[in-house]
């Protein structure tokens, strides 16, 4: 079922805050912080503080789930996050990207593709991307090794 920006926005905050809020993180959202690079005072989707560290991380969520004008708003946005001086991805999902977008967005450090599941939010295959960048971020290694086993010596692959 398509979602509105709005609807995904929430999404990924329930996702974040159900798997990661036990780690010491507020989610907010909608928040302002300071200019965009035409001047325009800045609206992040989704800021994330951990509070004990004081490290926070700015979310811009984005849904396309049919072709039309979301795309044209991509490479500003990864423009415009490329200048804050601060952990920020560029959250995505959907089926109406253009070719040429998802290209864009795939290849960007700075976006993840996320589409959890809105029944039991679980980490998956469609989160393992922005787990990764709230990994990097927050280093919470444990997400990325999630599943595996330490090697040792004499062990065969």
């Amino acid at each position: 079922m398509p979602l509105t920006g709005t609807q995904y926005a929430n999404l990924i905050a329930s996702y974040v805050v159900h798997n990661f809020g036990h780690r010491g993180i507020t989610v907010y959202r909608e928040v302002y912080l300071g200019k965009t690079i035409i001047g325009k005072n800045r609206r992040l989707d989704i800021l994330i503080l951990e509070e004990q560290t004081r490290v926070a991380m700015g979310l811009e969520c984005k849904y396309q789930d049919t072709a039309g004008t979301a795309d044209e708003k991509i490479p500003y946005a990864l423009a415009d996050m490329e200048q804050l001086d601060m952990p920020v991805c560029l959250v995505y999902a959907g089926k109406g990207w253009s070719g040429g977008i998802l290209h864009m967005l795939r290849a960007s450090p700075l976006a993840a593709y996320c589409e959890p599941d809105g029944d039991s939010l679980a980490p998956s295959d469609q989160t393992r991307e922005l787990d990764a960048a709230l990994a990097m971020t927050f280093k919470w290694w444990d997400l990325v090794v999630r599943g595996k086993s330490p090697f040792t010596i004499g062990k065969k692959a």
